[in-house]
């Protein structure tokens, strides 16, 4: 019987084309995919209309969820190409490597936990490795294919084969060469064949063996791999396969598919067989004419998204020189590096920024894959189910409402996996207010969805387990976190949550990031921290003491917070209005004596000229209710806030800080309410329509029974010093206006 090999390059969208033509050119009997051989159970789901690539098979240990391997499948993969084209016809398919079973059984050496991917390993890249400009030997086994594309002057190995097979149309034939060139490129390893390929190699030759008893069969492997699976080689080698595959180490293993993200495509993600650009590769399978007029328009598009200038001209003049550099270096296509280049050029005027703004958009082309719900359950909800069953909780689609006593280990693990599963994205459990007064109970409200099924699903990404899943969500989190709030935020979150080697890496990055941060981020960041500070042991059993840090923090905002607050526009001055107060009401919580001295002294040096009068006149309400400012210096400070030649729109914004949420200044300093009295009857009409708008936003901030006691003592400073305060000619105007607006009325016959 015959059998035709397709050797190809692990998620290389020409690949996927040139298989898909040969295919349909020359239908095989069975076809066999480079895949571990007992996951045939999950093939039908993969043709299955719910499902959405990317997406990986996966095969983890039976009470060992930690050690697990994926076969991650883009659409753009060969292997998934041919597998739904064998599905759609009714062509048995089937994989051919070595059973996950045998990959994941422990061998000598092994650590006790580690992801593999498409059988290899999938460790972090070690950022510290020093580049090298000659490929070694893991590259050559890693990704043959592109190195004949950068041999033939190449950098995009995509476009290389679009110039060596696509637009030439060979179909089999170039099969036929990339076979030989892999053997050659074998020869020169000299024997060097590992251990490991030997076995897999060995298993899908047995398996093409056993297919071809039925009829013809077509291979579709990694091209490394083709020459060992051609018709000499099977029968040369029948006999020592059996001894490679007898008796081999084996453990239970569960199998599903789960999704996937073209981030853990990429190379930078450390998978072995992983790609540059998945997003180019994607753009490349959905679009076989104008690829790269519809790439930099693409581009056009979304730096338009973000702000920027994008013209139709200049993706034409984009386009144009795209062209020119691949003719300059020899190359019939443009591939990514001409489009990239082209983009830094036209669009970004040689600045990297416009390429960061693509990066995830458009180079990664971030995308989240979904499987139908027949599929076998994944590890993180097995997982979520044992964790239900021993904290005593059940998933209910009534609305119910729980109460925890954080000091009890029952009401704190609880909390912890309501934190933790909201941080994943499934909010199954969210935090109402309690009605008790202490700091260790916490009443949350429960209500299962049944989305939040597929939620976990999609959170498995993270980890096939709750604990390990939260963990790298909350360091994910933190890498990508803009500012210190963000990572403020988190470091609680990782408190709440119950992962203290999370909140390390959270709070070393809120370090590093806090010696170059600006006033606004640093005063944000304060509010998440003084809760972790003043409450946190009640959660976390005497976790670290964060104090040190809050005081490190509130130090380097409260030393730039003059020069922050000098020459602000009204908005400005606003927005740091809204980060003081908030900054205020922590270091209150906190209550800490070091803090609150740094945190006057920065109060005391707003109260000085230059600074934004809503700021200044703030700072003077602070200083007094703190008591740090007696009656007689604040009524200096009010007086001189309102002598005669002040601007009345300053006047009206110190007041507006000066007042306060509340007012009470106002209403329990008589001193304070006679000047400012006197300030507003003393305005001329133009001067009080300009301050009148800031002055009835300071005084709707009362509650209402405030206002209407303010008004009160507003009339009897009229009615017992009229002559000595009021010109009765402007008083008959302007104070049935104030009392208008403080929600006054006027008493029975008055005008």
């Amino acid at each position: 019987m015959s059998q035709q090999i397709y050797p190809i390059r692990h998620h290389g969208p020409g690949s996927a084309r040139s298989v898909q033509r040969a295919l349909e050119a020359n239908p095989p009997a069975t076809l066999l995919i480079e895949g571990p051989v007992d996951a045939d159970v999950l093939l039908p789901f993969l043709n299955d209309p719910a499902l959405t690539p990317p997406v990986a098979v996966m095969a983890h240990v039976q009470g060992q969820p930690e050690r697990s391997v994926f076969y991650p499948l883009a659409e753009f993969s060969p292997e998934f190409v041919a597998i739904r084209w064998a599905l759609a016809r009714g062509v048995p398919v089937a994989f051919m490597d070595l059973p996950a079973s045998v990959t994941l059984a422990p061998k000598e050496g092994d650590s006790p936990t580690g992801d593999e991917a498409a059988g290899d390993v999938a460790a972090e890249p070690d950022a510290g490795a020093a580049p090298t400009a000659l490929p070694s030997a893991d590259a050559v086994r890693a990704d043959p294919l592109a190195l004949l594309a950068q041999a033939a002057g190449y950098s995009d190995f995509e476009r290389w084969w679009d110039v060596l097979v696509e637009s030439r149309g060979d179909g089999e034939t170039v099969f036929s060469a990339v076979t030989e060139v892999m053997a050659a490129l074998r020869e020169a390893e000299d024997g060097q064949t590992s251990a490991r390929d030997l076995l897999r190699e060995a298993q899908m030759r047995q398996t093409i063996r056993a297919a071809l008893k039925r009829g013809s069969v077509a291979i579709v492997c990694g091209a490394w791999h083709a020459p060992a699976l051609t018709p000499e080689v099977l029968a040369r080698e029948a006999k020592a396969d059996l001894a490679r595959l007898k008796n081999l180490p084996r453990v239970k293993v569960a199998l599903t598919i789960t999704p996937w993200t073209h981030g853990r495509l990429t190379q930078a993600s450390g998978y072995g067989a992983g790609v540059t650009s998945p997003g180019w590769y994607a753009h490349l399978f959905a679009t076989p004419t104008q690829v790269s007029e519809r790439w930099l328009t693409r581009s056009a598009r979304l730096l338009r998204g973000h702000g920027l200038d994008a013209s139709s001209a200049q993706v034409i003049d984009a386009v144009r020189l795209a062209d020119a550099l691949a003719t300059l270096r020899g190359r019939r296509l443009a591939g990514l590096d001409e489009l990239t280049d082209a983009t830094r050029a036209v669009f970004a005027w040689d600045s990297d920024l416009p390429l960061r703004l693509l990066s995830e958009d458009l180079f990664v082309g971030e995308a989240l894959g979904s499987v139908p719900s027949g599929v076998p359950a994944v590890p993180l909800e097995q997982d979520l189910a044992a964790t239900l069953a021993r904290l005593r909780l059940k998933r209910e689609a009534a609305t119910r409402e729980l109460t925890l006593d954080l000091r009890e280990d029952a009401g704190l693990n609880r909390s912890q996996l309501f934190h933790r599963l909201n941080l994943l994205g499934v909010p199954w459990a969210n935090a109402a207010a309690s009605r008790g007064t202490g700091t260790f109970k916490e009443t949350w409200t429960l209500r299962w969805d049944p989305e939040f099924s597929v939620r976990i699903v999609e959170a498995s990404r993270h980890g096939n387990t709750l604990v390990r899943a939260a963990h790298l969500a909350v360091i994910s989190g933190a890498r990508r976190a803009p500012d210190l709030e963000a990572l403020s935020a988190l470091l609680e979150v990782a408190r709440l949550c119950g992962l203290p080697a999370a909140a390390d890496v959270t709070l070393a990055r809120l370090d590093v990031r806090a010696a170059d941060a600006d006033t606004a981020a640093l005063l944000l960041s304060l509010p998440p921290l003084a809760r972790l500070a003043r409450y946190g042991d009640v959660r976390q059993r005497g976790g670290d003491d964060l104090r040190p840090v809050f005081r490190t923090l509130l130090i380097r905002a409260a030393a730039g917070l003059l020069n922050a607050a000098h020459g602000l526009g009204e908005a400005a001055a606003q927005t740091l209005h809204s980060q003081i107060v908030q900054a205020d009401a922590a270091v209150r919580l906190l209550d800490d004596p070091e803090a609150s001295t740094e945190w006057v002294s920065a109060l005391h040096a707003l109260d000085a000229p230059g600074t934004a009068p809503l700021l200044r006149g703030d700072a003077v309400n602070r200083l007094r209710d703190r008591e740090v400012l007696n009656a007689a210096q604040v009524q200096v400070r009010l007086a001189a806030a309102l002598a005669p030649g002040a601007p009345p729109l300053d006047v009206a914004a110190w007041l507006v800080g000066f007042i306060g949420e509340d007012g009470q200044t106002l209403r329990h300093d008589p001193a304070a309410l006679v000047l400012l009295d006197a300030w507003v009857v003393g305005l001329g009409p133009d001067a009080f329509g300009e301050v009148l708008p800031a002055l009835r936003r300071a005084l709707s901030r009362l509650e209402p029974h405030a206002r209407r006691r303010l008004g009160e003592e507003l009339r009897g400073l009229e009615r017992a010093e009229p002559a000595a305060q009021l010109n009765s000619e402007l008083g008959a105007g302007v104070v049935p206006v104030v009392l208008r607006l403080l929600g006054v009325g006027l008493p029975s016959g008055d005008s």
